[in-house]
């Protein structure tokens, strides 16, 4: 094959992963990606998307080498890497040429100390030590993890070592950056600042990025390309990014791609009559093409403040919490992690707990649920969670009650088969065979995992193993769900479902905590919401009331949701403020063309 420019080639690409049997021999998975053809040149960002399953982070690896040399899979087509044969050169030779970033940043994470982590790539790369330090602090500070770099990256939130990641990718010096799923863990100033670091990387026309993304919001603006691959693996669509997102949107949203937020509303909008030519792709445009028209429906729901009262009723008084937190203060080591919270969740409400990363969230979340059971010393106030207190509670009437999602859902999976995954947790709990048996079958078919009953785990795609975490925490039907990131690696359409689900759930009366960096997820479906900010509550209200005010946004370190930015700047004062998708109109409005 002749060497062409590109840094990443790939022709008629088709890999089917080995899955092993009892018997030690293996079966072959249906082909996923299957006969991709796609081209990364220096100087842009190709973002490919497809719902979950559909081999995305499958081709990320081909791009490395780690599928097939570490990753076993039967490969055909070809794969080169500045114009280097992957099939025939090992990962270690391919160091300098290409780097990656996980879906898990846990999976590359091999040292002791952030600087050290940093160090790894271009130490084993053999440069000078000067050069290596230079190279480390450099990405260090990209990342805005400089003044961390004693730490153990144990210690870093999810997003933080995301952002490590990142770090050693960048440290490696490599011409092409393989980027799947780099922000999920970020809260959204991380995002800015990675998208950012790959605008300043890709401007010199030296590097190019292949990018797995959901958040096409924050995507959109740096991608140069789409390519987008339909369920069975195969190239659907491929060009430049307004051709592709605005110019084939409805092929898109019917596949069950993510697609940016102003275009979903968009979609809506011309549903109920109001026409958008073109379709906006980011919320300024959203913007510019309504006050454009000459007449805007009203708004088709309430928001904010007013949906959320609306919930409770005009005098009615807030039910007993089933959540109750008091004065909890935590430390670990020399470092407070949470400061006096008070936080009352009643039943029934679907709260979402928000802040940036390291303001203490998960923590917060993980003792809910009993996962994280501090000493004694470490921690003063109380926690009640369904009348039990979830540091001293026996785990079997603790699981009874509350269920917990894992930000990581490998942290969770622990048999060999994804129905034994699911039955396990019932197999103590007094249910006869049939009733677990019944039980499995409904989630697998609830959550899309019929199909995928009798495999690993491990060999689910990102997405399958999450739908896999969350139907494990509902076997036991708890009263209190707690949630960390429950839509990372999620396509959209399994996405929606599973919001669709937590929402039911809570309206059938079971009380959902989410952590989450989706403000659009928090603003569209959330009862209220708790603001933290170095491990202090700084807000506690209505989505509208907290997501609105700039200041308690900046404090923790939050943005305004992406269909709220397209309004708030709108001429028609009734618009001003919806930040939810389902708020917009529903019937046409006589008048306005369709």
């Amino acid at each position: 094959m002749p060497v062409t420019s590109a840094l990443l080639e790939l022709r008629g690409l088709r890999v089917r992963h080995h899955l092993p049997l009892d018997d030690g021999s293996h079966a072959l998975a249906a082909p996923a990606p299957d006969g991709v053809d796609l081209a990364v040149h220096p100087g842009e960002v190709v973002l490919l998307l497809g719902p979950s399953g559909c081999g995305k982070s499958t081709l990320a690896l081909a791009a490395t080498g780690l599928v097939p040399h570490v990753v076993t899979a039967d490969v055909t087509g070809a794969v080169h890497v500045v114009g280097r044969d992957v099939a025939t050169t090992r990962p270690p030779l391919l160091a300098d040429a290409v780097a990656t970033v996980f879906q898990d940043p846990d999976a590359q994470v091999v040292t002791a100390t952030v600087l050290d982590e940093v160090c790894f790539a271009p130490e084993n790369l053999c440069l000078p030590a000067t050069a290596v330090l230079a190279r480390a602090e450099s990405a260090l500070r990209e990342v805005g993890l400089w003044d961390r770099r004693d730490d153990d990256p144990a210690v870093l939130s999810g997003g933080g070592r995301q952002r490590l990641a990142l770090a050693c990718a960048l440290a490696s010096g490599a011409r092409l950056l393989v980027l799947d799923e780099p922000t999920a863990n970020l809260d959204p100033a991380g995002v800015e600042e990675v998208y950012a670091v790959l605008r300043r990387l890709t401007a010199s026309g030296e590097r190019g990025v292949l990018l797995v993304e959901h958040d096409l919001d924050a995507a959109v603006p740096v991608a140069d390309r789409v390519v987008v691959l339909d369920g069975a693996g195969r190239v659907v669509a491929e060009g430049p990014v307004r051709d592709v997102l605005a110019g084939q949107a409805d092929r898109l949203a019917a596949l069950g791609v993510w697609l940016p937020t102003a275009t979903l509303a968009a979609l809506r909008l011309r549903d109920a009559g109001v026409v958008l030519d073109p379709l906006p792709l980011l919320p300024a445009e959203l913007t510019a093409a309504l006050d454009a028209l000459p007449t805007l429906p009203p708004p088709g729901g309430t928001t904010g403040a007013t949906a959320a009262r609306a919930a409770l009723g005009p005098g009615t008084a807030r039910p007993e919490p089933v959540v109750q937190v008091r004065g909890l203060t935590l430390r670990r080591g020399d470092r407070t992690v949470l400061h006096d919270v008070d936080v009352d969740v009643a039943r029934g409400e679907l709260v979402a707990l928000v802040g940036a990363n390291g303001a203490g969230k998960t923590t917060l979340a993980q003792l809910l649920a009993g996962v994280h059971r501090p000493r004694r010393r470490d921690v003063t106030g109380s926690v009640r969670v369904a009348g039990l207190d979830p540091r001293r509670a026996r785990v079997r009437d603790l699981t009874a009650s509350v269920g917990f999602v894992f930000q990581n859902p490998e942290h969770q999976l622990v048999t060999s088969r994804v129905d034994d995954e699911l039955a396990l947790g019932l197999r103590r709990s007094g249910l006869t065979d049939d009733e677990v048996a019944a039980r499995v079958d409904e989630v697998l078919h609830r959550f899309g995992l019929a199909d995928l009953r009798d495999r690993h785990p491990f060999w689910l795609s990102g997405g399958q193993k999450r739908r896999l975490s969350v139907g494990t925490a509902l076997m036991t039907r708890p009263d209190v769900l707690v949630l960390d990131e429950p839509t990372y690696g999620q396509d959209r359409e399994r996405a929606v479902e599973l919001v669709d689900l937590l929402t039911a759930l809570h309206d059938d009366g079971t009380t959902v905590v989410v952590v989450s960096h989706d403000m659009q997820l928090v603003a569209e479906h959330a009862t209220r919401v708790v603001a933290l900010a170095d491990g202090r509550v700084v807000a506690d209200g209505a989505p509208g009331d907290v997501l609105g005010d700039d200041d308690v946004l900046h404090a923790a370190g939050l943005r305004v949701p992406a269909l709220a930015r397209a309004t708030r700047a709108l001429r028609d004062p009734a618009w001003r403020g919806v930040a939810r998708l389902a708020d917009l109109p529903t019937r046409r409005l006589a008048g306005v063309d369709a």
